[in-house]
């Protein structure tokens, strides 16, 4: 079993240098305080980037989320999106990165004067790391296809835990995906406080009914960048599409799925809940996404 964050090993990642705090360090220097809010209390945000063909693909868009998250945490870094641009291209130039890499990119409010919850009682100096990693998504989830279960664990409301903020705190998410596990799937399926179906823990949920593409309302799930370019690419190029409140049963009586998110783009589905959908991943309408979604991405390059 393995989720759409599945990778194989690369031996070029283990004398890569990552970026902390403006330094350029081996990977086993790479360290922060454990008094780090990150560590502590997971008080920070973070962005997933791919290098594709030279190109930082939809690099504004996650600089845009990762800002606005920044601001939704009083969080400030001191430093621009163009500044902080320089040092990501920095940390690939100190690696000699041009094409197939994962980055991850995380801010956190920083050192603190003790290991305890109050914001105010940091010492005033944010930890910025950037690390960059040679990772592909492993070509046999195409073929083979998610199994997602879904979880007893509900997305949240903006007011009691945002669910578009990318923070830190993933603790129910990764309960989540520990349910879905022990049910024997890759990756759990939540529903939103009111049941309807919202995302998976790391990804974003499309799936397709008589060739009509459904997703849901947005409101409960990730900001996704991807989920936002796979809604794009349908209404450009005249895939149907609606996005709503939808039930499990809708999903279950599903022809195809697929997940989104910035590592693997576009992931096949082919079960949920026990119900194998019944066309074998991709799907048509999958497979005409995944390959509009490689076009775009080489236009980002060109």
């Amino acid at each position: 079993m393995a989720g759409s964050q599945d990778f194989a090993a690369d031996p070029r990642n283990a004398d890569l240098l990552i970026y902390v705090n403006g330094a350029l360090v081996p990977r086993a220097e790479a360290k922060v305080s454990v008094f780090d809010a990150g560590f502590v209390l997971g008080d920070g945000v973070w962005e997933g980037l791919r290098l594709h063909k030279g190109a930082l693909l939809f690099l504004d868009a996650h600089l845009d989320r990762l800002f606005w998250g920044l601001d939704k945490i009083a969080l400030d870094i001191g430093m621009t999106p163009e500044r902080l641009t320089l040092e990501i291209r920095r940390t690939l130039a100190a690696n000699r990165m041009e094409h197939g890499a994962h980055l991850r990119l995380m801010v956190t409010r920083g050192e603190k004067a003790a290991a305890n919850q109050d914001p105010r009682n940091w010492l005033g100096k944010p930890t910025i790391v950037i690390t960059a990693e040679y990772k592909e998504p492993s070509p046999a989830v195409v073929t083979r296809g998610l199994s997602l279960a879904t979880s007893t664990i509900r997305c949240t409301p903006a007011e009691m835990f945002d669910m578009r903020i990318n923070s830190h705190s993933r603790l129910s998410l990764i309960t989540a995906l520990l349910e879905a596990i022990e049910a024997g799937a890759d990756e759990a399926l939540m529903l939103d406080p009111h049941g309807h179906v919202s995302s998976c823990n790391a990804t974003n949920l499309f799936w397709v009914k008589d060739g009509r593409v459904r997703t849901s309302t947005g409101d409960y799930c990730f900001n996704g960048v991807t989920r936002s370019n796979a809604i794009a690419l349908c209404r450009e190029n005249g895939v149907p599409i609606t996005l709503g409140d939808f039930e499990l049963d809708d999903v279950h009586a599903a022809d195809e799925a697929f997940v989104t998110g910035t590592f693997g783009g576009l992931t096949p589905v082919r079960e949920i809940d026990g119900h194998v959908l019944p066309d074998a991943p991709p799907g048509p309408v999958t497979a005409r996404l995944r390959a509009l979604y490689e076009a775009l991405k080489d236009a980002q390059a060109a």
